[in-house]
């Protein structure tokens, strides 16, 4: 099967991970390809999650201009085209753009209309998820969940806590994440990717969200299989990224496998494309060659994507019908 003309569905990206050379040298023009990989790419295996993280921040440096953040959002659907995805949705967190005076509306309205022209501009479908981060205060947290509300109707369609997940309790952004429910935000929450099982419990139960970003550590619970398979909670899983930062040690040991096989609903996704130095087309070549994925799981682990997409139903039939044409 040919992956790079295979069209995709990628859930779980993050802009602010995913800026190609040619877009950081037009933001920075004196950087050197050896200083990119350096500072912009992880290596294979990184100490932890927190150490992966780490290479975002010389990307959110240079994303806090609405020029900067138009420019990066088109690297990506130029990446996305490439790669040959029909849909995508793009999470950031847009209060580390507001470090040179930008306010956090400035910051989604200018993502936002940038998305809006690549769609008519590529034809790829997308949506945008706005994060919190696991080090943010209570007030934090609520101000960005609230500009998901205040962008109802746009782009902007769900509401996702990211970061260093080992590194802080929850405690914070349980208001943010009973106002989204409340509201009837959609909810994505990294969890099992820097901690166990107890994390996804933990997310599952104060969260309410209908997705897990990573959710790899869940295979370690019996239980916690059955419940997220009964519950058809969706995980978004990135393969590469997660022997990048020690979840397992190598490829081999990824949870990927038997989560399918265990009938819990997943996708695969390349998280960070620049620090995880992947593309999708990859991530399906790899998943391919180790676990011997056929037709069928990568059929399934798409349908599954479009299932749980936070998108109108319409869109989602184009997309079914689109994807399973191409698997035919």
């Amino acid at each position: 099967m040919n992956f790079s003309t295979v069209p995709k569905i990628e859930l779980h990206l993050h802009l602010d991970c995913s800026l190609s050379f040619k877009v950081v040298k037009k933001l920075r023009p004196d950087i050197t390809k050896a200083e990119y990989r350096e500072f912009f790419i992880a290596p294979a295996k990184c100490r932890d999650l927190a150490d992966y993280i780490k290479r975002s921040q010389p990307a959110i440096e240079l994303m806090q201009t609405k020029k900067a953040l138009k420019l990066v959002t088109k690297d990506l659907f130029e990446q996305l085209q490439a790669d040959n995805v029909l849909y995508a949705e793009l999470r950031y967190a847009p209060l580390e753009h507001t470090q040179k005076g930008l306010t956090a509306e400035e910051v989604v309205q200018v993502v936002n209309d940038t998305v809006e022209d690549q769609i008519k501009e590529t034809g790829i479908e997308a949506g945008i998820i706005l994060c919190t981060l696991r080090h943010y205060s209570k007030e934090q947290s609520m101000e960005t969940v609230k500009l998901v509300e205040e962008f109802s109707g746009s782009r902007i369609v769900g509401f996702d806590i990211a970061a260093d997940e080992a590194g802080y309790p929850v405690d914070n952004h349980v208001a943010a994440f009973e106002y989204a429910n409340e509201k009837d935000i959609n909810c994505t929450a990294h969890a099992g990717e820097a901690c166990g099982p107890e994390s996804v419990w933990e997310t599952l139960k104060k969260f309410g969200p209908s997705r897990i970003g990573h959710g790899v550590r869940s295979y370690d619970d019996p239980e916690l299989v059955e419940y997220l398979q009964e519950h058809n909670i969706h995980l978004e899983v990135c393969p590469t990224s997660n022997v990048q930062t020690d979840v397992f040690e190598t490829i081999s040991d990824h949870s990927i496998d038997s989560l399918f096989d265990s009938g819990i609903s997943l996708s695969i996704n390349t998280d960070t494309r620049t620090i995880s130095n992947v593309t999708l087309e990859e991530e399906y070549e790899t998943v391919t060659s180790v676990f011997d994925w056929g037709k069928q799981k990568l059929l399934q682990s798409n349908l599954d994507a479009i299932e749980h997409a936070f998108t109108d139903d319409m869109t989602k039939d184009k997309l079914r019908n689109k994807i399973t044409e191409a698997y035919q």
